[in-house]
């Protein structure tokens, strides 16, 4: 559990700042990034760019706020890049004159605290997720639960959720699955960064729902999955579009992510739920950048996109041992080619 403990001391704070120097030949004038949005890839963005402080230089700070706070401050244009795990749709995009495109891929993961219930114990069924969030099961002991977990022995305790706060990708992509499973969800709920919860408490932040869970007995609440590890929360197993139980892993999230066709996704536009295949975990989904097209700042701009190509070429194995899922070489390439037509300074390509 090294790497836990690692990740743990860089999370100390809800934000990060990494000064470095440019070189060998010692600092020069410091540069300054400011970035702001979800909580999902905090994880691994500040793990890259813990590392990037020891070989490159740039000063970088990031806000855990959640994808709505990080889409409002790049709309308003008080942060040099947004992110969220909610991506804008194009027209959205063009709007604004911004591009988006996607930096990580990994899984959002039902957690609960049952007495007596380990990590990969219990199995759910899409319907029982479902009336489990809008609140018709209220008993753990619940029938339907009992049927998919003969010999386990699960407590008559009441059930809370735990919801997201904030306006979050985490809520929009399991709100997503939640819609793609359920008609009935999809009429009283619906899908979207914030919805109006039927039950539960509501926590600020990836960080704000693991806290609560592991507080509340009976709880059940949605984290990304490196915040799940992080503070030893109890995910369950979950049945996939192919009806096969699987666990949430890094290899079950590449599972349901190696279909997607992003050369073909109007501005990166892309939902990963629900996708087929029977080691797809079926709550998957990516995490974006948003940057303006038309940059005032020239040598911001090309700090942003040289310590986000860094991450790409060289921050893979970081964010597999943190169970995210990379992305593939090709959608590199194709983010890249839209950097070079489309991030400008006076009107010249600031991407070789």
């Amino acid at each position: 559990m090294k790497k836990m403990n690692r990740v743990l001391t860089i999370l100390a704070g809800l934000a990060f700042v990494i000064a470095l120097s440019f070189g060998s030949a010692g600092p020069v004038h410091a540069q300054t990034i400011n970035g702001a949005g979800a909580s999902f890839p905090y994880p691994v963005y500040s793990q890259w760019a813990y590392k990037y402080n020891q070989i490159t230089g740039v000063q970088l700070n990031y806000q855990s706020i959640g994808s709505g706070g990080g889409i409002r401050q790049i709309k308003a244009k008080t942060v040099d890049f947004g992110a969220s795990d909610a991506p804008l749709k194009k027209a959205d995009l063009d709007e604004f004159g911004m591009i988006q495109f996607p930096m990580i891929m990994g899984g959002v993961v039902p957690v609960v605290h049952i007495k007596g219930i380990k990590p990969g114990e219990l199995k759910l069924t899409p319907d029982v997720l479902v009336d489990l969030f809008l609140g018709k099961i209220t008993k753990w002991n619940d029938p339907a639960i009992q049927a998919l977990n003969p010999g386990l022995s699960i407590p008559e305790k009441d059930v809370t959720i735990v919801h997201r706060s904030d306006g979050s990708g985490t809520t929009w992509i399991i709100t997503h699955y939640l819609t793609a499973v359920s008609s009935e969800w999809q009429e009283k709920v619906g899908a979207s960064k914030a919805v109006s919860w039927p039950a539960g408490v509501g926590g600020k932040g990836n960080e704000g729902v693991a806290s609560y869970v592991q507080r509340i007995d009976g709880s059940i609440g949605y984290v990304e999955f490196a915040y799940a590890l992080q503070n030893n929360l109890t995910y369950i197993q979950l049945q996939n579009r192919a009806g096969k139980y699987v666990s949430p892993t890094k290899e079950s999230f590449m599972a349901a992510a190696a279909n997607a066709d992003w050369q073909h996704a109007p501005g990166f536009y892309m939902v990963l739920v629900n996708q087929p295949g029977e080691e797809s975990w079926p709550i998957t989904g990516a995490s974006f950048i948003i940057l303006y097209k038309d940059q005032t700042n020239k040598e911001t701009a090309a700090a942003i996109l040289k310590f986000f190509d860094w991450c790409y070429q060289h921050g893979k194995e970081i964010a597999l041992n943190l169970d995210y899922v990379p992305m593939p070489d090709n959608v590199i390439e194709i983010v890249q080619n839209v950097w070079a037509e489309e991030v400008q300074h006076n009107g010249k390509s600031l991407w070789k």
